[in-house]
């Protein structure tokens, strides 16, 4: 487990071949205990039977609540490990395994979060705090006071279009001068107005040749949302994600028929089964699953290929390190209807780092992700890296 901006959590299947798997799972709490216990129940297996030790894990796991939840935080790390054993076994890379590519890189989303990502660390249950490396990018009073303003939303779009991503997105629920009250789920017309101020000064700076795409983190009542959305539709964004809670699928529906702004929702739903009722409703315009735990490539692809049977764009949730990210763009590679990937790795300065390419030393290039042909998912963990990062109290690999 490596403290990035949050805890990336690192699995590898060992196979009698030889062959390492390697994949990532999302952040929960108490999750290197569930992989472990999981694993147990692997020892022995065929690694290339993946579909049918995906069943054995939501078996083995049902009376915790297999539906949904973060049992499969723990699965889909262990699923992209299985996929890139066996594309390392068969010598083939995983986007092939999935179907074949549709595009040769992969566009990615630059998270912007703000006027910059601050707290620069989040725990397994979302409490912001410091790590070592973050004190190299820690704002003095005078910048902190000025991160929630349009002109920093405008000054990190600029930074971002720079580095040569084409799909921005920010946050808009962030501390905000006319807010009412904190955690509430109503936003007054003054709080509305503010919001859609950082949005205009966003994408006015990113450019006419720049998406860009807005989150609320599903924080609102289906009337602020309504607000908010409306509000954006002069400006043609991207989407606005997460409007209302990820269960209110009537309200997404509603929302979605109200405005021209598309909607999008995803990262916190499991399985395709998840996604069905949205799909089915015509609730959303565009899907966002998290691939480190949304129940693996496979379900990731799966749920790829009935959101483009209803005509919806795919666009994943991702706040991996380059391990997951690269594991998640051979899905995105594979998809027809894909959208863009979520980066969120801008303010890391050794998320580049961590991760070992067989072509070339950076992961991103000018906002893509090359393709490779490699076997497997076609980048291995720079240890060095990861053990100089790695969270207190957890094993490394299992060593003492």
């Amino acid at each position: 487990m490596v403290q990035g901006n949050y805890d990336w959590t690192f699995v590898r299947v060992y196979t009698d071949q030889g062959i390492v798997g390697l994949g990532e799972s999302f952040f929960a709490p108490g999750l290197t205990g569930i992989i472990r216990q999981l694993a147990a129940i692997l020892i022995g297996e065929d690694a290339r039977d993946i579909s049918r030790l995906f069943a054995k894990m939501q078996r083995a796991s049902s009376g915790a609540g297999s539906v949904a939840g973060i049992v499969y935080n723990a699965i889909s790390g262990i699923e992209a490990a299985l996929w890139d054993a066996l594309g390392k076994y068969l010598g083939a890379p995983v986007y092939q395994l999935l179907g074949g590519k549709h595009r040769d890189r992969v566009k990615l989303y630059a998270d912007c979060h703000a006027g910059r990502e601050w707290p620069p660390y989040y725990d397994p249950v979302l409490q912001g705090g410091m790590v070592p490396w973050a004190a190299e990018i820690a704002p003095n009073p005078e910048e902190e006071a000025e991160i929630y303003t349009p002109e920093a939303y405008a000054k990190r779009a600029r930074e971002a279009v720079a580095k040569g991503f084409r799909v921005l997105k920010f946050d808009l629920d962030v501390p905000n001068p006319y807010q009412e009250e904190a955690g509430s789920r109503r936003i007054s017309k003054a709080e509305a107005a503010f919001m859609a101020e950082l949005a205009r000064s966003a994408v006015e700076a990113a450019g006419p040749e720049v998406e860009v795409g807005f989150d609320l983190h599903w924080r609102y009542d289906f009337a602020s949302a309504l607000r908010v959305a409306q509000l954006l539709e002069p400006l043609n964004v991207a989407w606005l994600e997460d409007p209302v809670p990820p269960q209110s699928s009537s309200a997404l529906k509603a929302l979605s028929e109200a405005t021209r702004t598309p909607i999008s929702t995803g990262e916190n739903l499991y399985l395709v089964e998840g996604f069905l009722p949205l799909l089915e409703d015509r609730s959303v315009r565009i899907v966002s699953p998290d691939l480190q735990k949304v129940g693996g490539l496979l379900e990731g692809a799966r749920i790829a290929s009935m959101a483009d049977a209803y005509l919806v764009g795919f666009a994943p949730h991702n706040i991996s390190s380059p391990i997951g990210t690269i594991a998640s763009a051979h899905v995105c590679a594979a998809a027809r209807n894909f959208v863009a990937l979520e980066f969120h790795g801008q303010d890391v300065p050794f998320w580049n780092d961590l991760a070992v390419l067989p072509d070339r030393s950076e992961v991103i290039v000018d906002g893509y992700i090359p393709l490779t042909d490699a076997p497997g998912i076609g980048v291995e963990l720079n240890e060095e890296v990861a053990r100089r990062y790695a969270k207190p109290g957890e094993l490394f690999f299992g060593e003492e």
